[in-house]
């Protein structure tokens, strides 16, 4: 299994009754809210949980990126991904350097996405895993101003473009539907030949997972609600689509969030954590209205099929501002508890559900910097080595890692792009 650390940068301070009187993103106020010296310390801390995790030996560092946002202030993790690309480098660490979005369902200037991620992939020798998400309908309708109906569509459109950019040899003409170039001959080109390993990010619609499935690409699954609760219904609905493909069920097609955290006992565990879990859940992901997550026209027919067939996919998000920390470690959206309690429970559901890549979020809500730097630095030294055994002893080779790390990309598919013309 490779691990990453998986970073946000939240506004720790928020007031006790917040999450009754304001929502997490768009229209949170910020004036009123906030002290800029605590947004100062806030990426302070972020950086330093940063390094603190790559020293620690994780396989990769993980960071996504959200708009407006009170929960996440980091609207390019290309930012934060270069300072650790920077770092890692200079510190001769062989750790990835992993955004996990730059949302391409949003994004009016895709070639900046690819020229971004091609620095990150040169500053770090080759170490770049590359993370599409669609976008969330907050951030590319509200935030952005893209008319629902046309996310998925400048998504696959953008994704074609940033393919074939790092791939050409000769500069080429771009007339797609949503962007014309004369030319296109973007500097500098990924290290990575053909183009680095690409995984998208999504929340279970099988539109996405077939389109993963068919072109190549790993898959990442945020549910914010842990294996128990999502586990049965969206990972079988993946490698259900994954035999109908005719594709192998190789683990490492799959990555998986997990909010975890770890201390000397499940007792103390519980003491040092349980507020920081609930601020997460109550003022964070449970304080996005579900009007914010979908908007109507940015969900194609079959995932609304699916949804309609089975609405828990969104329903849950409606109890996290009540979610008491004892509801929440039932119902797996954290683990929390002795190293190895939370050994056994990552195990035990990474081997049920075949999840090859595990995306490890130590640092979330209001926990403070030395808090998340004790839980990085117990969960690297007594859960990290036992879940890197994990399906090592079935000879699966990964094939969306970096070279450089170990890894065997396969780029059959993925190199292929496609025209997109209007």
């Amino acid at each position: 299994m490779k691990v990453s650390y998986f970073q946000q940068v939240p506004y720790r301070h928020l007031p006790p009754d917040f999450q009754h009187q304001h929502e997490s993103v768009v229209t949170t106020p910020y004036h009123g809210l906030v002290e800029p010296e605590l947004v100062h310390t806030a990426f302070r801390d972020a950086l330093s949980e940063i390094t603190h995790a790559a020293r620690a030996g994780f396989d990769a560092i993980a960071i996504t990126e959200h708009g407006q946002s009170s929960y996440d202030m980091a609207p390019n993790p290309n930012l934060l991904a270069a300072a650790a690309a920077h770092l890692t480098e200079a510190e001769g660490l062989t750790t990835g350097i992993y955004p996990l979005g730059r949302s391409l369902g949003k994004s009016r200037e895709p070639l900046r996405v690819a020229e971004e991620l091609s620095m990150l992939d040169s500053i770090s020798g080759g170490r770049l895993i590359a993370g599409f998400p669609v976008g969330l309908a907050y951030d590319a309708n509200i935030n952005n101003g893209v008319p629902p109906a046309e996310t998925r569509l400048r998504f696959d459109e953008n994704l074609e473009l940033v393919l074939k950019a790092w791939q050409e040899r000769e500069s080429f003409p771009w007339n797609g539907r949503f962007h014309q170039y004369p030319l296109v001959n973007i500097w500098p080109r990924p290290m990575q030949e053909p183009h680095p390993p690409v995984f998208i990010t999504g929340i279970g619609n099988p539109r996405t997972m077939e389109f993963c499935l068919e072109r190549g690409f790993g898959f990442n699954y945020f549910g914010w609600f842990g294996a128990k609760v999502t586990g049965r219904r969206i990972f079988d609905r993946f490698w259900e689509i994954a035999g109908r493909l005719g594709k192998d069920d190789n683990p490492y097609r799959m990555g998986f969030m997990q909010a975890i955290c770890v201390a000397d006992t499940d007792a103390k565990a519980e003491k040092l954590f349980a507020e920081h879990a609930e601020y997460f859940f109550r003022k964070a992901i449970g304080s996005i209205p579900m009007e914010r997550l979908a908007l109507p026209g940015g969900i194609d027919i079959k995932g609304l099929e699916f949804l309609f067939r089975d609405p828990s996919d969104f329903g849950i998000y409606a109890q996290m501002r009540e979610a008491s920390f004892k509801e929440l470690v039932e119902a797996g959206s954290v683990i929390c508890g002795s190293p190895a309690t939370v050994r056994d429970q990552i195990t035990d559901f990474a081997r049920e559900f075949r999840i090859g890549n595990l995306h490890a979020m130590l640092q979330f809500g209001s926990m403070p910097t030395d808090l998340a730097k004790d839980n990085i630095s117990l969960f690297a030294e007594d859960v990290l080595p036992a879940l890197r055994e994990m399906w090592t002893e079935a000879g699966w080779q990964h094939h969306w890692w970096p070279k450089a790390l170990g890894g065997a990309p396969d780029h059959d598919t993925t190199s292929q792009h496609k025209a997109v013309i209007a």
